[in-house]
């Protein structure tokens, strides 16, 4: 029997059979491409959720809050959550952190334990983000678990809410619904510090003038040397030397919280005067015990002026190779698009940067020296600057546009405090060499001139034109002082492509 009955018959099959394999082939290959975009997707898939469950290194979680779009910033490392220090955290940060949790953006970055004292170890100190990073853990800082900060020094945020996913927030015991206000009492309000061991240490009993009632304490949350120098201005003791959140001075179980959410821009008379959550609202507070306003008050204080004149007139641009700003580099003093081009670029040791250099001359016009806060023995050997460094933040430099958008910044992020210029009948007694004491006396100055790394604000992305420039010293209220009313400068800020030039400077606080 014949199957195929001539030549063409059975190049027709041969033909249907190579047709066959060909479509059987890109099956399988379409099939294997899909399998391996389903691996793909679903190995995505994982890590996202992973994410979300705050099992993946560098996940971030805030807690203390009313919410999920509010609270102390927490990070994953190692196996383990930590907190992160408010030093140097502003609003570049906590926009990243906002972003990462998945918010529109952020409303306000929030210091000094706002919602609550760190109760874990320290993972995060002296951030610095540019603000675009998908992730707090690709910004810049000191390095994992590497902290000198103490557990009322806790970075948190409050972001946008997107009202359109109710997953968004967690219930806690306040509803949003009932959110707490703050405002002025707009009454009289007694004020007492219980528990020192002298007069002028204590923790800061409240009462409404006239009512008879019992004292009541105040929630430590967010409480800083704004609102202690306050109560010791009311009291009649000075200046507050410290603010402290702890019970080491009693009130846990003998006194009842009258007042919590306590905020005060630090020149008001009376702490009624400040703003607080209305009365009532105590149980806000992150925590029940151990979590008590407490203050200490001296006589004399120390009180930073910064010198704009000085800063006008030495302000000039320099472009210099990124070859030359290894140093400044680890200190986080340019912009992060250097760091991208040190990443990426193999000759990125041969790119400039421009620098809008200047000198800033700070005076101590207090009545007492001022004193870094950071005990002696935990101060930072520099390599590049061959001292130590006493401050971590004592210094910051930002650029805005007319919107009030941040464009660029500067920060000393470390620095070394002594006596560089006195006036006649003062002698200078604060040196940065050799491991001297460190400070500002009464009457010095402390300079940091415009030839030393980090005195400068990275302009290399800046476009031509008219800006505002802010320079603040003391800028997070950290070391304590009279006033902080005189710690920064706000200047009209000329930029052009052959000079820059600061004019119309207003002393102001930062």
């Amino acid at each position: 029997m014949t199957v195929f009955g001539n030549h063409r018959d059975r190049l027709l099959v041969v033909t249907f059979v190579v047709a066959i394999t060909f479509l059987v082939s890109v099956c399988q290959a379409l099939q294997g491409s899909a399998l391996e975009e389903a691996r793909l997707h679903r190995e995505n898939l994982v890590r996202k959720y992973l994410k979300k469950l705050k099992k993946e290194d560098g996940a971030i979680k805030l807690v203390g809050g009313r919410g999920d779009f509010e609270g102390n910033v927490e990070i994953f490392h190692d196996g383990k959550w930590g907190s992160v220090c408010d030093d140097e955290w502003d609003s570049s940060e906590a926009e990243v952190v906002c972003r990462q949790l998945g918010f529109p953006g952020h409303i306000k970055a929030t210091h000094s334990g706002h919602f609550g004292k760190a109760k874990r170890k320290f993972w995060m100190d002296n951030l610095f983000c540019g603000g675009k990073e998908s992730e707090l853990a690709h910004c810049h800082f000191d390095g994992w678990g590497h902290s000198d900060c103490e557990a009322s020094e806790s970075a948190g945020v409050i972001c946008k809410k997107d009202d359109g996913e109710e997953t968004k927030t967690t219930p806690k015991p306040i509803s949003e619904k009932f959110k707490p206000k703050k405002s002025s009492l707009m009454k009289d309000l007694e004020v007492r510090l219980a528990g020192g061991r002298i007069p002028n240490e204590g923790r800061v009993e409240v009462r409404f003038a006239g009512s008879g009632t019992a004292w009541g304490t105040i929630c430590a949350d967010g409480w800083s040397l704004l609102e202690g120098n306050v109560v010791c201005r009311q009291l009649g003791l000075g200046y507050a030397n410290d603010a402290i959140q702890t019970d080491f001075f009693g009130g846990s179980n003998k006194s009842e919280i009258l007042l919590s959410g306590t905020e005060c821009y630090g020149n008001e008379t009376s702490l009624g005067d400040c703003m607080h959550h209305e009365v009532g609202w105590h149980s806000s507070c992150s925590e029940r015990e151990g979590h008590v306003a407490a203050v200490t008050c001296v006589a004399t204080m120390a009180d930073l002026a910064f010198d704009h004149v000085e800063m006008e007139q030495s302000l000039h641009l320099e472009d210099r190779l990124m070859y030359l700003l290894q140093c400044a580099m680890e200190e986080n003093c340019v912009a992060s698009q250097a760091y991208e081009i040190q990443r990426d670029n193999p000759n990125w040791h041969l790119e400039t940067r421009r620098l809008m250099k200047f000198t800033a001359r700070v005076l101590n016009t207090g009545t007492a020296d001022f004193r870094p806060h950071i005990p002696k023995h935990l101060w930072e050997w520099h390599l590049c600057h061959m001292h130590y460094h006493s401050m971590e933040v004592f210094a910051t430099f930002d650029i805005y546009n007319g919107q009030g958008v941040k464009v660029a910044e500067g920060h000393k992020a470390s620095f070394c405090l002594e006596d560089n210029q006195c006036l006649p009948g003062t002698e200078p007694k604060y040196f940065c060499a050799n491991y001297g004491d460190q400070g500002i006396s009464i009457n010095c100055a402390d300079i940091y001139r415009h030839n030393i790394d980090c005195q400068w604000v990275d302009i290399s992305e800046l476009d031509f034109g008219l800006y505002t420039l802010r320079v603040a010293i003391n800028p997070e209220f950290k070391v304590p002082e009279m006033s902080y009313d005189n710690n920064a400068a706000v200047c009209s800020l000329l930029y052009t492509e052959t000079y820059a030039r600061a004019y119309d400077c207003k002393i102001t606080r930062p």
